[in-house]
């Protein structure tokens, strides 16, 4: 028969038995995730040695009491929800390592979002929800996200219970039973879907992963199947690295990074810590750069502003220069599916921390950007570019090479700039200029027929 303190459940492994309880226990750190009251351990295993743990779960002020065969844990860490109704913790033994999977139904009262993110709850604020929705399609568990007056009357015509709304909504004339007022609504949204998030689960090193023996490896690391780590590759502490990953000989990675599947990275290239590889991005592959035994057109054109005759060439053959330097990023840095970031020439192509690269994005060869940009779809920045620190530049837009690019600009959606951008310049249109220049040349070329209209008719 199983004992446990009085409040609690005995736990079961799926299809066994209560585990027998030790006299001693160990007490693992409060997690920064409250569980719900319907919360229940559905299951246990062990791996790497034979400890047999005891687990109590007591509501409120959650805590896992954890009996050992053998030795108290040396670690023990928490890697919050695994997956959709999941929560993992892993303990450490010197007889192994034992990760205990938690039911949740990872549902939050509307007083904990609030608190989470930071924002004023009004109303049932002890209702609980489960997942968020758009306001015409909430049912009554949902959070719905109404978050400008443009959604009110979806929100009435909804069966929503409990809404984030904007500020000075009048929440209960929206039908609602409790609300959440952000002022920053799409601050807001950024810490609600973090909060509902499923992060990835942690599974260890898959046997199907081909990791070379000289390879270093973090704690708590997870390297999924048919993932190649070569040579002298550093991992650092806690990284997820899913399936179909190639890591080539060198590559350093920083502590906490998600790479995803189909991730390419090249010799040569240093991750910082948070860096998050969306599918199939390639980093540090060779920069397009080639050279011809004489000046090619290209560089005559340049030259003379496209003045010069064009003439065969005796040989014209592209001889590459190859790409010594690799790639540095910093920490917390996303890229998006598909982009590429090439290696430099000689010094590394460099990605200041913070900064956000979208899909389908190229970064040449010996680019700098700096901290905190913004670089969206389709976006092209060529080789030897700066890009200053918090630039925004937009979908599609191009930045030829060796210009600097100053601080703080915004370059709109399909702008391309041919020459150096000043620091705080918003700049649109081909070629880039000021926005306000190039809002009246767009104005004025939408005159230009009518203009010529009245110009025949005289």
């Amino acid at each position: 028969m199983s004992h446990h303190r009085a409040g609690s459940k005995p736990i079961f492994a799926p299809g066994g038995n209560p585990c027998k309880p030790m006299k001693r226990h160990v007490i693992a750190p409060e997690p920064a995730y409250r569980l719900t009251r319907g919360a229940r351990c559905i299951g246990l295993y062990a791996s790497d040695g034979p400890a047999r743990p005891m687990l109590s779960f007591r509501r409120r002020r959650v805590r896992l009491s954890l009996c050992a065969v053998r030795a108290c844990p040396l670690r023990s860490d928490w890697y919050g929800p695994a997956g959709k109704g999941w929560l993992l913790a892993r303990f450490r033994f010197k007889s192994g390592t034992i990760s205990v999977i938690l039911g949740d139904d990872m549902s939050y009262s509307v007083k904990d979002i609030a608190s989470a993110l930071g924002a004023e709850a009004f109303g049932a604020v002890e209702l609980v929800v489960s997942k968020a929705a758009e306001p015409a399609a909430a049912g009554p568990a949902d959070l719905a996200l109404a978050m400008t007056p443009a959604y009110g009357d979806a929100l009435r015509g909804g069966q929503a219970r409990a809404a984030v709304v904007w500020p000075g909504a009048d929440w209960q004339d929206l039908g609602l039973e409790a609300a959440i007022i952000a002022p920053r609504a799409r601050l807001a949204l950024a810490g609600l879907t973090q909060m509902l998030d499923a992060p990835l689960l942690a599974s260890g090193v898959s046997p199907h992963a081909a990791v070379d023996p000289s390879a270093q490896i973090g704690a708590d690391v997870t390297i999924g199947a048919f993932a190649v780590v070569g040579p002298d590759v550093v991992i650092g502490d806690g990284t997820w690295i899913a399936d179909q990953v190639s890591i080539a000989e060198g590559v350093q990675i920083g502590a906490n990074c998600q790479i995803h599947a189909g991730v390419r990275l090249r010799r040569g290239v240093t991750l910082g810590a948070r860096v998050i590889l969306q599918p199939n991005a390639a980093i540090g592959g060779d920069g397009f750069s080639f050279v011809t035994a004489e000046p090619s057109h290209v560089e005559k054109a340049r030259e003379t502003l496209g003045e010069a005759e064009l003439e065969i060439p005796d040989d014209p053959t592209w001889h590459r220069i190859h790409s010594l330097g690799g790639v540095t990023i910093g920490d917390d840095v996303e890229v998006g599916a598909n982009s590429s970031i090439d290696a430099g020439t000689i010094r590394a192509t460099r990605i200041g921390a913070g900064t956000k690269i979208d899909s389908l994005v190229q970064v040449g060869h010996n680019v700098i950007v700096g901290e905190h940009c913004l670089l969206c779809a389709q976006a092209g920045i060529a080789g030897s570019t700066v890009i200053g620190d918090r630039v925004v530049v937009g979908g599609k837009a191009g930045v030829a090479d060796n210009l600097i690019v100053g601080d703080d600009v915004v370059l709109g959606g399909g702008s391309v700039v041919l020459s150096n951008v000043p620091k705080g310049r918003v700049m649109m249109g081909y070629p880039a200029t000021r926005m306000q220049t190039h809002i009246e040349g767009y104005k004025a070329l939408r005159r230009l027929p009518r203009i010529l209209r009245d110009l025949a008719k005289r």
